[in-house]
């Protein structure tokens, strides 16, 4: 006797065929190259059921980033603040240059001065929890008396990760190692970052 079919089980399948075949493309094309057509065939998929779930390429390349990737880890804590930094940093920084996720991820930030909703998703999913997640490593820092206790926090945030994503979006060489351990010293001394 055959069960009747999961219409659940159906969904979830062309779902998950959606999110490979954006990402798919996306690293053989480019963002550029990517198109909610080009997606759809590639899953065997209709345009409209793409756009029953997503309103655009940017949602569904968003929503399989974040699928592939681990946007709530927490910061590292050894009780030194300046490697903490360094590892984390040089974490973010392999997300952003490696495929499959981190060129969708570039090109979804392209597309954010044209999309409120996608940047909206953005902030939400990605940036506000990693944004909150530094300034509350720089906070425990403070505490154990690692910063000075009028440090802004907020700003050295910016202060770290602004040079990345400088670099990311005019398609600049991303640094060196040498040269991440000299920006996260840069700006944590700049903050009054005590041994």
């Amino acid at each position: 006797m055959s069960a009747t079919p999961n219409p659940q089980r159906r969904s979830e399948k062309s779902r998950q065929a959606i999110l490979a075949a954006a990402i798919g493309l996306c690293t053989e094309k480019g963002y550029g190259g990517v198109t909610v057509e080009a997606i759809a065939a590639r899953a065997g998929v209709s345009k409209k059921t793409i756009y029953r779930w997503w309103t655009s390429k940017g949602a569904v390349l968003m929503e399989a980033v974040g699928q592939g990737t681990d946007t709530h880890a927490p910061f590292p804590d050894t009780g030194d603040l300046v490697a903490d930094m360094y590892t984390q940093m040089t974490g973010a920084v392999r997300q952003l240059t490696t495929p499959p996720f981190g060129p969708a991820y570039i090109g979804i930030l392209s597309e954010l001065h044209h999309d409120e909703e996608l940047t909206r998703a953005v902030h939400e999913k990605f940036i506000n929890p990693r944004f909150n997640a530094a300034v509350e490593r720089l906070r425990s820092a403070q505490r154990q008396g690692a910063l000075s206790e009028d440090a802004d926090l907020e700003l050295a945030v910016e202060l770290l990760y602004g040079p990345l994503y400088y670099r990311v979006v005019l398609r600049k060489p991303m640094y060196t190692p040498d040269r991440m351990a000299e920006l996260v010293g840069h700006v944590l001394r700049t903050l009054d970052c005590r041994p």
